[in-house]
């Protein structure tokens, strides 16, 4: 039998078919996956090949075959920074849920994360939520960043899931894909998903008071199908976003404006650090790019994990 895998609980997986049956699945043996090191072989999104066979008057499946993935988005594995953990295969769209305070997300977070989508071809749309608490100061920020991501290419939306400002909108862009929503804990994902599709009911958390970060309230990724044609993937709410398995000759590939100026540089191999006459560094001296995606861009070259929750933007 073959179906897609809806949730998983690490040993336990619901794989649905396309009758609409779900069966609880699991794995016999390791899955040896084409290069990749992951710590969850199966993940939510894959469509596998499972057979059935009774337990205790129970009919539950065996995971037999993974689906070779149109693409999937990974970040580093908590416990071991050498592998990956797949947080969802499959994908046609990500929305990146943004908050300028309560809690704050950093432009750091962001770019290492559309960095990552670039990298397995994902389209991302950057949601400003919460926008309904903002003061003057708060919107001009979230006025500037939009600004930068827009001449990047990337859509920005403001909305609220409180007050439904543009929830429309980004019904509009859900019908007939799978999309996922992710972002930091405390963003309003679950909010925003229960606004969207009010019969999921999902769990929501108040931000803690004491850290000003939101509080995990998704525990593992799971996708549901929606009311009007389209599925949505709920993910655990990400603190840091560690970048994996990418060369630094291609991480410039993956910012768009540096790939549009790559071509221009003295050297086909720039690095965009030290090298002379690039383009990018020209560029940026002008500013026609942001000093922000800049600074991230070289905290990725220089593999620093350590400070990827650090506000750059607000030093400018």
């Amino acid at each position: 039998m073959t179906g897609r895998v809806y949730k998983s609980t690490g040993s336990w997986y619901t794989v649905k078919t396309t009758l609409g049956k779900e069966y609880q699945c699991r794995i016999k043996g390791k899955f040896r996956l084409q290069g990749i090191k992951s710590t969850n072989p199966v993940a939510v999104g894959d469509f596998v090949d499972f057979d059935l066979e009774t337990n205790s008057d129970e009919e539950t499946g065996v995971i037999t075959h993974i689906h070779d993935r149109a693409n999937y988005i990974v970040r580093k594995s908590v416990n071991l920074s050498k592998q990956i953990h797949i947080i969802a295969s499959n994908i046609d769209l990500v929305f990146l849920l943004i908050t300028i305070d309560n809690p704050p997300t950093f432009t750091s977070f962001i770019d290492r994360f559309l960095a990552s989508a670039e990298a397995y071809g994902i389209k991302t749309v950057l949601l400003f939520n919460k926008i309904e608490t903002y003061t003057d100061d708060t919107l001009d920020e979230v006025k500037y960043l939009a600004y930068v991501y827009r001449n990047i290419g990337y859509e920005c939306i403001g909305i609220s899931a409180h007050t439904g400002k543009n929830l429309d909108q980004v019904k509009d862009l859900m019908r007939g894909k799978v999309t996922m929503f992710t972002g930091h804990s405390g963003v309003g994902k679950s909010t925003l998903v229960n606004a969207i599709e009010p019969s999921l009911d999902l769990k929501t958390k108040a931000i803690s008071t004491q850290h000003m970060q939101g509080q995990h309230t998704t525990t593992f990724a799971e996708m549901f199908d929606l009311g009007f044609d389209a599925k949505i993937i709920d993910t655990p709410g990400i603190k840091g976003f560690g970048v994996v398995d990418m060369e630094k000759e291609e991480i410039g590939d993956y910012f768009p404006e540096f790939f549009a100026l790559k071509q221009n540089c003295k050297f086909n191999n720039c690095l965009h650090i030290e090298e002379p006459k690039c383009a990018v560094k020209n560029a940026l001296e002008k500013n026609e790019i942001a000093a922000s995606r800049y600074r991230s861009y070289v905290q990725i070259i220089e593999g620093d994990e350590e400070h990827y929750r650090t506000d750059y933007w607000s030093q400018e």
